[in-house]
């Protein structure tokens, strides 16, 4: 539930702060003169849950808006903690901040628990902490291809409907597979023959991984052969001329020896020198006779790199690329080569695929005429305590001819506030208070289903009187004993049964128009109400009525 609600420099606000006590539910109302800014306020929890920004909501001579929501995190719903979780947002504490800094320039940053987040996690966020009912709801009521989402919120479809989904997105996938096999088979011949026509051209080199590389390197060393080959004629002639000289030591050495035998060692060392000698000796000799004494070879590497080069401009533009083009191509030739065949498999697969998302189609149709039944046996007993007498409310369910990404059904509702007169589609007849208490019967009953605990109501009332008034006002309190409610309203009977009366006012300082808000205390709050009821012209009988709309709330009507 919402514990604080901080603007700053939004629209007209400058600096504006609201709060609850911690996870109570409960109705707040916000009243005010047309134009004070009441609007704004709720339009900030928008923006703080998802809704689009722009500059032009910066307060004028301001380069940033901020907006900031605390909610309880400990009656927070699993959905709630298991996104937290999800994204690596746990709270540290018993709260959930989200906050939004909008600029001038129209750039946001939105953080929850001080983290940086994108628009698309608040807005998750947002739809499981907040609900909120405003013009825009009217309008989804009044359009046919939203009472589906309806529905499906209603009887809890919607992990049905994602499976579906799932089942409907194979079948696509499956048959689009398909229908690219059927248009590749009428180009089947000359797709075949041009691949075989670029594969020939790759065999007929027989590139080899890693070969350019290995060329290039022999190709090198072949150039400077003549270099070897004169170091290592002069370092053969050295080693010969060191023999003569070893043999030279080793006859002083030996003669030495016979002299003092303690010299031995010495004897022994000049012996393995010679042998360490030849052994080096024949090593370069070996090698002298592996290095080429024409170019030959050298042509050779320079026609085959010429060859490997010609197939990296066509395939490449690495050898790599080229030996992957010719496995890719292979592939396909063989695809094409047994065309008929892979066109038999894919029609299995799109037969089968498509089955599955029939029979998900199936199972999901029979859930929904089932929640169908019930949800218009709900709405006719809500609207009935909303003060329409005889209401009667049904969910048509047509099936389509194919399936979409919903399934095979379309949905709209339809509905009569008079007895003997048949029910028709909502655009067509209600009007705009029958709107606000259809709108407001729906929300309620949703509201009960799902796990969001703050609902807020922007104007609700529209178009709302008398004995309505009364039945809108007891609907929003029965609401707000499970639930907290924030509300809009210029019903005093909706005003009076808040557990806080919030007056939203415009002042006038220094030049500058700025909206404020106030808790009322209980003199301000039979003030506003009497205002609301007859303007400055309120008296006695005025009061009165207020005192005696205040005393139904004290009695726990609807609380």
């Amino acid at each position: 539930m919402l514990q604080e609600l901080r603007i700053h420099n939004l629209a007209l606000i400058g600096a504006l702060s609201l709060s609850w006590p911690d996870g109570a539910s409960g109705l707040s109302v916000l009243t005010g003169e047309t134009g004070a800014g009441k609007s704004i306020i709720l339009q900030a929890l928008g923006l703080l849950t998802g809704g689009r920004g722009a500059g032009t909501w910066v307060r004028e001579g301001c380069e940033q808006a901020g907006i900031e929501a605390v909610f309880s995190a400990g009656a927070a719903s699993g959905a709630v903690a298991g996104l937290l979780e999800e994204h690596g947002l746990e709270p540290e504490g018993d709260v959930i901040l989200v906050r939004r800094l909008l600029s001038r320039d129209g750039r946001s940053r939105l953080f929850v628990n001080d983290r940086s987040v994108t628009a698309k996690v608040t807005a998750e966020l947002g739809s499981l902490l907040v609900n909120i009912a405003g013009q825009h709801d009217q309008q989804q009521l009044l359009q046919a291809r939203s009472h589906l989402d309806f529905l499906d919120s209603y009887g809890e479809l919607f992990e049905l409907r994602q499976r579906y989904a799932a089942d409907y997105a194979a079948c696509r996938q499956a048959e689009a597979a398909l229908q690219a096999l059927r248009e590749r088979e009428a180009g089947r011949e000359r797709e075949r023959d041009f691949l075989r026509l670029q594969l020939e051209e790759i065999r007929k080199i027989q590139p080899a991984a890693g070969e350019d590389e290995a060329l290039i390197r022999e190709r090198e060393r072949l150039k400077s052969s003549e270099a070897l080959l004169a170091h290592m004629n002069a370092a053969l002639r050295h080693l010969g001329e060191a023999e003569d000289l070893l043999v030279a030591v080793k006859r002083q050495v030996e003669q030495a020896v016979a002299l003092d035998a303690g010299l031995m060692p010495l004897a022994e060392r000049a012996a393995s020198a010679g042998f360490e000698l030849e052994d080096l000796r024949s090593t370069v000799d070996r090698y002298l006779g592996q290095l080429p004494t024409d170019t030959s070879r050298l042509e050779l590497i320079a026609a085959r790199l010429a060859d490997l080069k010609q197939l990296e401009r066509k395939f490449g533009p690495t050898l790599a690329d080229v030996l992957a083009f010719a496995g890719r191509a292979a592939r396909e030739l063989e695809i094409l080569d047994n065309m008929d065949e892979e066109i038999r498999r894919a029609g299995q697969a799109a037969d089968k695929a498509c089955r599955q998302a029939e029979r998900s189609a199936e199972t999901l149709s029979q859930a929904r005429a089932r929640a169908a039944e019930r949800m218009a046996a709900r709405m006719e007993r809500e609207l009935a305590s909303l003060d329409f007498a005889r209401p009667l409310f049904q969910v048509a369910q047509h099936r389509a001819a194919r399936l979409g990404p919903t399934g095979r059904d379309e949905v709209e509702f339809l509905f009569s506030a008079n007895p003997g007169e048949s029910p028709r589609p909502l655009a067509k007849i209600v009007s705009g208070g029958e709107l606000s208490r259809m709108l407001l019967a729906m929300k309620c009953l949703l509201a009960r289903r799902d796990a969001v605990e703050t609902v807020i109501f922007d104007e609700v009332d529209s178009g709302i009187g008398g004995q309505a008034a009364e039945a809108v006002a007891e609907k929003i309190a029965e609401l707000s004993s499970h639930h907290q409610v924030l509300c809009i309203t210029h019903l005093p009977q909706i005003a009076a049964r808040a557990d806080w009366h919030f007056l939203v006012t415009k002042q006038v300082a220094d030049g500058r128009t700025s909206t404020g808000i106030t808790l009322l205390d209980e003199a301000a709050r039979r003030a506003e109400l009497a205002r609301m009821l007859d303007g400055e012209r309120a008296g006695a009988e005025t009061h009165a009525y207020v005192r005696e709309l205040l005393a139904r709330k004290g009695r726990g009507s609807g609380a």
